[in-house]
């Protein structure tokens, strides 16, 4: 009778355990901006894809301002790896946005050309054991690597950002959030 007590309470606890295990694993800062997203049918371009999810207003608004809206409108396909607004949170920006040179600049270590779903980033990381790169449009190297479970890009100045949002879909390309901006060399 002892016994079976005994272990009746061992595994309730077991339980209790595994089940805080568990909820501690589980991402609970997960907001919208960090869900994957699977679009069938895209904006009309990579500007309105971006356009499209309220978190990445601020890199819109960079990219507005920067001039490179009239470019990443046409042509492509391209693949733009935005920053959401909390990233951008963490910068100066009102001297960036007085800037629109330097924002471009900013930017446009951001935009790869080609179209990179989270499918095409899979493939390339698998043919590249682990790790991929890719060309921005101002040329230079973009590395994608995993560390841990999440994707992370860094630039050749040695910034880095994770990827937090997957395929939001235009006609001329895919935008994918990150969660911190590619600060470029000096």
């Amino acid at each position: 009778m002892k016994k079976s007590l005994l272990m009746v309470g061992v595994i309730t606890v077991l339980n209790l355990t595994a089940s805080r295990v568990f909820a501690q694993t589980q991402d609970t800062t997960k907001k919208t901006s960090t869900t994957t997203t699977t679009a069938t049918t895209g904006a009309s371009d990579v500007v309105g894809a971006l356009a499209s999810n309220p978190d990445y207003s601020t890199a819109l608004n960079a990219v507005k301002a920067a001039g490179l809206d009239s470019t990443l409108k046409t042509g492509g396909p391209y693949t733009i790896f935005a920053p959401n607004n909390v990233a951008f949170s963490n910068l100066k920006q009102d001297s960036l946005l007085k800037d629109p040179a330097k924002l471009a600049t900013l930017l446009k270590g951001h935009v790869v050309k080609g179209k990179y779903s989270k499918a095409d980033i899979i493939k390339a990381l698998n043919a590249g054991k682990g790790k991929a790169s890719l060309t921005t449009i101002d040329g230079q190297p973009l590395t994608l690597s995993l560390v841990g479970s999440k994707l992370q890009l860094t630039n050749a100045a040695g910034s880095s950002a994770q990827v937090t949002l997957f395929d939001l879909i235009g006609a001329n390309g895919i935008v994918n959030g990150i969660n911190g901006v590619l600060m470029p060399t000096k």
